[in-house]
């Protein structure tokens, strides 16, 4: 089971959280960050005080991260860290072939409208080794006809891994889109299925 993802928007796209530093007016909020070297390169992640995800993918720039959290949700600062306790262990573990580790993380995110909550929602549900068209995207996030709004969701997710929008493909199975590349969202997929498929049918040592 996965862990909550989103917060929804309440009055309007920019309302502040309760005790953040727009509500509250002259508290600081700091936020740390850590970057984990993987098989696709480096790997950051930025957390909230509540060690929360806020943003995360294939890159070294904590800045570049930053851009894509939402105003409401993004801190005055972050700060560097050698790790951040359990999201970069489950960044770790997700490579060492426990592939649902990311989805055991608390990750928040917001959008204004009524779709993309739900969407990251439902897409943190998408298994490992199961990857979905745009379409059963859709589907899965009540929005049958929104196929356009499914692959927004997909472009506007910050929260790359922890929210697996790489598990998501076209109908024709090519791979449509990805923020940090198609080599990677392609490795990722068969390094899933290869994972999913257990030592034996990978290594084609199964029985005769």
């Amino acid at each position: 089971m996965s862990a909550p993802t989103t917060t929804p928007a309440t009055s309007g796209p920019d309302t502040p959280e309760p005790g953040s530093a727009q509500s509250i007016g002259h508290t600081t909020t700091v936020g740390g960050y850590a970057t984990v070297t993987t098989p696709n390169g480096a790997f950051t992640v930025v957390a909230d005080p509540d060690h929360r995800v806020l943003a995360s993918g294939w890159t070294d720039d904590p800045a570049y991260l930053m851009a894509l959290v939402h105003r409401a949700l993004r801190p005055e600062s972050v700060q560097p860290s050698a790790a951040l306790g359990t999201i970069t262990d489950a960044v770790s573990a997700y490579y060492d072939g426990d592939l649902a580790a990311p989805s055991r993380i608390p990750v928040v995110q917001r959008s204004g409208g009524t779709f993309l909550g739900p969407a990251w929602d439902a897409l943190r549900l998408v298994e490992a080794g199961n990857p979905v068209t745009y379409t059963r995207f859709a589907e899965l996030a009540g929005q049958p006809a929104a196929v356009r709004a499914a692959a927004a969701a997909c472009a506007r997710n910050a929260a790359a891994l922890f929210v697996p929008c790489h598990r998501v493909k076209r109908s024709d199975g090519s791979l449509g889109g990805f923020r940090y590349g198609l080599p990677t969202k392609q490795w990722l997929l068969d390094f899933e299925a290869g994972a999913r498929s257990g030592p034996d049918e990978r290594s084609g040592s199964g029985d005769q």
